[in-house]
């Protein structure tokens, strides 16, 4: 009996050809897209999967109170970790991590890589696997570094045992590998290449040494049936124990599961993260399969006069109710099966450039149960469920009336499937609409004006003795006739810093007494290469000593400092007095959406220095300025490999997961109208069929192609048109909510929805238009001669 539903199956689906292609190939499109969301999804959802005691590893976050407001920051105090794990019972293990990028090098082979400082206990709570090496204290000398089987290889090759080699840090200092470890998998939060300990490289860094500093990060891991709320308590006032800070800053405990998904934080409260991404995509994802599913119903009742005799006979020689049901369900479940496996085909052709779209390295993995069990659940679902309605619609016509070629009213099925349309198209308008807004308000931010110019900013790490021999190589690269200027800056132009509370002035208000100010240590030539604005007073002068008591502060700062001038007055911080010299236009950096901090420019001494910043004279072609730049500091800084970055490529990566969103909207969008389209072309085809004859007379009669055309496609346009009233405002609540969000953000315009409405429309009429004029253009006698 199977065997036969198979069968009959398959000959329908050969006699069907075109139908049979737009409803697999939709189906197909639908699930491939599907299939990589969810690829994206499991990914996101499975970060740090990798570590067995994850539901006992804790990072330690603080929050501050600044202005009357809690700011969350990822960094503690270098004493909170030691004296925690001594006076709190139920730590198991505890470490201190700092993050550096460092040099290595062997023999003529120099790599930049990224690894951590740490404690001992680091080691046992990530329970990192050693494949060579002694994992119990392999960093117990100072000089000792353990590295990843990935770096080995870099350095060493394949099948080597590189315990007791030696690696040079930064061209000067001799490290002896003491292990090696499993590399860790893309989706960890935590990654690193290599890892030494942390006492002596925080041994003379005097700020890692006292409580009132925040410079490192601290991870934790909890013994089994440890009280984590009595922990997370006795933490909230552990720092204010120390310090007696009047209760502004509370430390706590941020769970490992949490790391990715819901890592955003206002006003000192968890309040989401990534989690937000995870959720609107497998929306997505369902939504575009539900459109797929759609179209099979569509076309599937739009096809039941073809196959109403069908039924007739069948039921007339016995066959009952139940079996057709089947019939008809196995039939959607032999297309959903077509439907998956070209969907595999389309992914495994798609991925790559998937994965460059999200930078992720997904693989189909067929080779996993899970992804075959998924493929399969998706097989029935689409099966099921896009052939229930169809199998219960086409089972119950009555024998007699078909056979006597009565047909029975189609008014529930016609209903449904303009009911289907409209909500095909409801979806694609909301993701067009929703594709324009995200794609505005990403320009909107970019266009923001900053308070410096990013274009054709030249960034470049300090390392070596680019500080030393930084006035030599400024002069190197001015007599490259291509360089307009070189500064020097302790942090990048876009990140926070280092920043702080505790500036005082005369006639201070008490409610500017803990404001939180970003400190910068420059080059007296940074204003001037960056492209800021100096609005009073004056800049520094290219020749003022590195401990000069003169200050730059932004026009915020200048503002707390009362109406009149901030030049000449003094700011006390530090236990110093520091005159403001000028006063420089705010710019943008940390939170590319909201407002920034106050901010303070010192001259740096030597060792402030990790950026260098040069800016080209304009018009110069980029690679000219590249080879010249890279010449200079070879002769300047041998033995360090040349790398660079641009600002404005800096400023468009913090508008990664914007960019990501607006890019899979406009596939999403695209990807839907192609579905719904080719549905529409299907039922247009249909209905063209069915009114053959009546098109026919009206030619015979006198109708223009042009009237037919109209009258074809009349019914489909009232249809997208209520599409389009439902689509406006579900769009206008979705991106508005979404829009709350960012502090700087855009007001949504009207011509948006018009753009739509009219893209919609647009579509739909090419759609429809060409089956029209088809059947149009079609000679009347061929359809009447049989009359």
């Amino acid at each position: 009996m199977i065997r036969n539903y198979f069968k009959i199956a398959w000959r329908n689906l050969w006699a069907n050809k075109t139908y049979s292609f737009l409803n697999i190939f939709g189906l197909a499109i639908g699930i491939a897209c599907a299939g990589l969301i969810f690829l994206w999804v499991e990914d996101e959802v499975s970060f740090d999967s990798v570590y067995p005691n994850k539901d006992h590893i804790y990072y330690i976050p603080t929050n501050q109170k600044y202005d009357g407001a809690w700011r969350t920051f990822n960094s503690t105090p270098g004493l909170l970790a030691p004296a925690f794990k001594e006076e709190v019972p139920g730590v198991k293990h505890i470490s201190r991590v700092v993050r550096r990028e460092k040099l290595f090098s062997l023999g003529d082979k120099a790599i930049y890589e990224k690894g951590l400082y740490i404690d001992p206990d680091f080691i046992s709570i990530f329970s990192l696997h050693f494949l060579q090496g002694n994992a119990i204290s392999p960093l117990k000398d100072v000089n000792s570094i353990v590295i990843t089987h990935k770096m080995a290889k870099q350095f060493f090759g394949d099948n080597s045992n590189v315990v007791g080699k030696t690696l040079k840090l930064d061209d000067t200092q001799e490290f002896v590998v003491t292990g090696v470890v499993k590399d860790l998998p893309p989706n960890v939060t935590l990654s690193f290449e290599w890892l030494a300990a942390y006492e002596p490289f925080a041994k003379h860094k005097e700020w890692m040494h006292h409580w009132g500093s925040n410079s490192m990060d601290t991870y934790i891991e909890l013994a089994e049936g440890a009280d984590v709320t009595a922990i997370n308590k006795k933490l909230e006032s552990f720092i204010q124990e120390k310090t007696s800070d009047d209760n502004n800053t509370k430390a706590f405990l941020f769970a490992m599961k949490d790391w990715r998904l819901r890592g955003h934080f206002e006003n000192g409260k968890q309040t989401g993260g990534r989690i937000i991404y995870v959720r609107l995509f497998t929306v997505i994802a369902c939504i575009i399969l539900l459109i797929a599913c759609i179209n099979f119903m569509n076309l599937a009742t739009a096809q039941s006069e073809k196959r109403a005799n069908e039924v007739g006979v069948r039921k007339t020689l016995g066959a009952g109710k139940k079996k057709l049901i089947v019939q008809f369900i196995v039939e959607a479940l032999v297309m959903a099966g077509f439907a998956v496996t070209i969907s595999v085909v389309l992914m495994l052709i798609i991925l790559p450039q998937f994965n460059l779209m999200v930078e992720k390295q997904l693989t189909l993995g067929l080779d996993k149960s899970l992804h075959l069990i998924a493929l399969i659940i998706i097989t029935l679902f689409c099966g099921l469920f896009s052939g229930c309605y169809p199998a219960l619609y086409l089972s119950s016509f009555k024998p007699v009336a078909v056979l006597k070629g009565i047909r029975s009213k189609q008014g529930s099925a016609a209903f449904i499937r303009k009911g289907l349309v409209v909500t095909q198209f409801t979806i694609s308008i909301v993701l067009i609409i929703s594709t324009i807004i995200v794609h505005q308000q990403v320009q909107h931010v970019k266009k923001r004006e900053l308070g410096y110019n990013k274009d054709h900013l030249i960034t470049m790490n300090v390392r070596g003795n680019m500080e030393k021999n930084f006035k030599s190589i400024k002069q190197d690269m001015l007599n490259t006739g291509m360089i307009e200027n070189v500064a020097l800056n302790s942090y990048e132009t876009l990140s926070i810093g280092n920043n702080g509370s505790g500036a005082t002035w005369k006639g201070m208000d008490e409610n500017s007494s803990n404001i939180l100010i970003s400190y910068r240590y420059i080059s007296p030539e940074f204003i001037s290469t960056a492209g800021m604005e100096i609005v009073d007073g004056q800049d520094f002068h290219p020749d003022s000593p590195a401990d000069s008591t003169r200050i730059l502060i932004t026009q915020s700062l200048a503002k707390l400092m009362g109406p009149e001038t901030a030049v000449g007055k003094n700011i006390r911080l530090f236990g110093k007095d520091f005159e403001v010299l000028g006063v420089v236009k705010d710019f943008i950096y940390g939170d590319m959406y909201g407002s920034s901090d106050p901010v303070i420019f010192f001259l740096g001494e030597q060792g402030d220095a990790t950026y260098m910043y040069v800016r080209p004279i304009a018009d110069i072609p980029t690679q000219d300025v590249l080879s010249g730049l890279k010449s200079v500091m070879k002769n300047n800084n041998p033995g360090y490999p040349f790398e660079f970055s641009f600002v404005d490529d800096n400023f468009n990566a913090k508008f990664k997961s914007e960019m990501l969103i607006g890019k899979l909207s406009r596939v999403f969008a695209v990807l839907a109208i192609v579905i719904s389209c080719l549905g529409l072309f299907g039922l247009a085809a249909y209905t063209a069929e069915q009114r053959q004859k009546e098109i026919s007379i009206r030619k015979v009669l006198g109708s223009s192609v042009k009237r037919i055309v109209q009258l074809l496609s009349i019914d489909f346009l009232k249809l997208v048109f209520i599409a389009i009233g439902i689509a406006i405002p579900i769009a206008w609540w979705i991106t508005q909510h979404w829009l709350t969000g960012y502090a700087y953000r855009i007001e949504i315009s009207w011509w948006v929805f018009a753009i739509a409405g009219l893209t919609a429309i647009g579509i739909a009429l090419c759609t429809v238009s060409f089956q029209a004029v088809k059947a149009a253009m079609a000679n009347p006698v061929k359809s009447l001669k049989t009359e």
